[in-house]
């Protein structure tokens, strides 16, 4: 898989991309992620990215231009299955969404910036506008960030013990359960007696009765989406 990033600001993706999974999945060549320093595709000598938005008001807008020629230069290269927007306005993440944008090929991820981005820019490139929650950011690089984190990790290859990552949180519709290490006795908290007991059917009772009482308590939205969801589940 190859992700293109747009910035105004690539320093503020150089660190989470270049350590542990990322890393890793870059160098076994599972993926590739190429930052682009959107001042590149300016032209005056001011390298200007934005400007004050038509009808007045506060903030700054990301310039139509620079953008346009970032990604017709990127789309002349080769084929991508989506250009992402990072906005507030976009579809909630999700794992769901994460799992859709794992299977892609190629994919663009525009940061968003300051007040905005040109709306030009979204009616005539953009296919997706995501959003990773209902808070505002600085900027979207960190938004790009943990959509790439969470779509590499997906890839195969990538996560070399792959029944860990099947039973993430959210992979089957509800929260991961808790999980001990050693000691079995710590300051008098002890691991439940279920897990000690090296009895596979034990633990697996267990660990799915805890991870629906968890869901059940913190997220009970998520048992109502599955429970929605079963018929069609079933269909298939």
């Amino acid at each position: 898989m190859r992700i293109d990033i747009i910035t105004a600001f690539p320093p503020l993706l150089h660190g989470p991309l270049s350590e542990s999974i990322l890393r890793r999945a870059q160098e076994a060549g599972h993926a590739e992620i190429v930052v682009h320093d959107l001042r590149d595709y300016t032209h005056d000598k001011h390298r200007t990215l934005d400007d004050t938005p038509y009808g007045g008001g506060a903030g700054m807008i990301l310039k139509a231009e620079p953008l346009f020629e970032c990604i017709e230069t990127l789309q002349a290269q080769r084929h991508y299955d989506q250009v992402i927007l990072t906005t507030p306005a976009g579809r909630v993440y999700d794992q769901s969404l994460c799992k859709q944008l794992s299977m892609e090929e190629a994919l663009i991820i525009i940061c968003g910036h300051y007040k905005g981005i040109d709306q030009r820019v979204i009616d005539a490139l953009v296919s997706m506008e995501i959003s990773i929650g209902d808070y505002v950011l600085t900027g979207g690089e960190l938004a790009a960030a943990v959509i790439v984190d969470s779509v590499i990790r997906l890839l195969p290859g990538v996560i070399g013990d792959g029944e860990s990552m099947l039973t993430d949180s959210f992979m089957e519709g509800e929260l991961d359960c808790p999980y001990y290490t050693r000691p079995p006795s710590f300051r008098g908290m002890n691991v439940p007696e279920d897990l000690l007991s090296g009895d596979h059917a034990r633990v697996r009772k267990w660990r799915e009765h805890a991870a629906r009482t968890l869901t059940r308590q913190r997220r009970p939205d998520l048992l109502e989406d599955s429970s929605r969801n079963a018929p069609e589940r079933k269909k298939k």
